[in-house]
């Protein structure tokens, strides 16, 4: 699988929220996205998704320009596409099965869905997801009733229902304490490496980028100003990317659960029980 992006631009009023961005993946990789927020990234991955038209530019899959789709043809993309939000956006007094089958809304009838009269099969495979992300006692349960970090592998649980080529992770662990955002990420990762899914998550955090991603881009004002391995995102280009001076500082960033104070800990694993 290959994706082009080629000078793609989204222009609200007078600014431009990605301003002529262009990078090729050959490979269906993890790949991260950092930058403060406002640089972009998010309007980037609705514009992949097509919940966002580009002003500019074309994305290619395949050699298939998908920001030219429409009508059935866009749905279909959409299904290849799935997303991942900052708040999961899951609905909250529906029990946690029938939220991961919601994934085949695009593919099932309106009265399927209305009443919940989902095939035999498609039961089944949600619950074998959910058993996969280690979540299917969680099964009957109201999605309000479980953790911020278990609704999030919810989500993520959903988006493997439609069977996509592509994950987009919009701050997958924004809202989550450090303990949940680990389970997150190691479950994207494990996805992309079992599954040969293609990941592409924006990420607040140098070292999640670090320690998950091949591949890491750096925005700032709506332009990519870094693109490279994670190895080469050091102190000085995460200072390019997030517009910083000398005194910026990782630890202000950090996810890790190491970077915690004792006391801080105990409260997160407190909240994870």
């Amino acid at each position: 699988m290959q994706l082009q992006v080629e000078n793609v631009s989204k222009i609200f009023g007078s600014k431009a929220a990605v301003d002529n961005i262009s990078f090729t993946l050959d490979r269906p990789g993890f790949i991260g996205i950092i930058g403060r927020s406002g640089a972009g990234k998010s309007t980037f991955l609705r514009m992949l998704n097509r919940l966002s038209d580009a002003s500019a530019g074309r994305i290619l899959v395949d050699g298939t320009d998908i920001l030219a789709l429409k009508g059935a043809d866009k749905r279909a993309w959409q299904s290849q596409c799935a997303m991942v939000f900052q708040q999961f956006n899951l609905v909250p007094r529906m029990d946690v099965a029938s939220n991961v089958l919601h994934g085949l809304l695009n593919r099932r009838g309106t009265l399927t869905t209305l009443f919940n009269l989902w095939p035999e099969s498609d039961i089944t495979r949600a619950l074998e997801i959910l058993d996969r992300l280690g979540i299917a006692e969680q099964a009957p349960k109201r999605a309000e009733a479980l953790s911020g970090g278990q609704q999030q592998r919810v989500a993520i649980a959903r988006a493997l229902m439609q069977d996509p080529r592509i994950i987009l992770a919009d701050e997958p662990i924004a809202s989550l304490d450090p303990m949940n955002a680990q389970i997150v990420m190691d479950t994207l990762h494990r996805i992309h490496t079992e599954d040969g899914r293609m990941v592409i998550a924006n990420l607040h955090t140098l070292d999640t980028a670090r320690r998950y991603c091949d591949r890491v881009i750096g925005m700032r004002d709506g332009r990519i100003v870094f693109d490279g391995t994670p190895e080469q995102l050091t102190t000085g280009a995460a200072r390019d990317i997030y517009g910083a001076d000398a005194s910026f500082s990782e630890s202000a960033t950090s996810t890790a659960i190491e970077a915690l104070e004792p006391d801080t800990r105990y409260a997160a694993a407190m909240l994870n029980d």
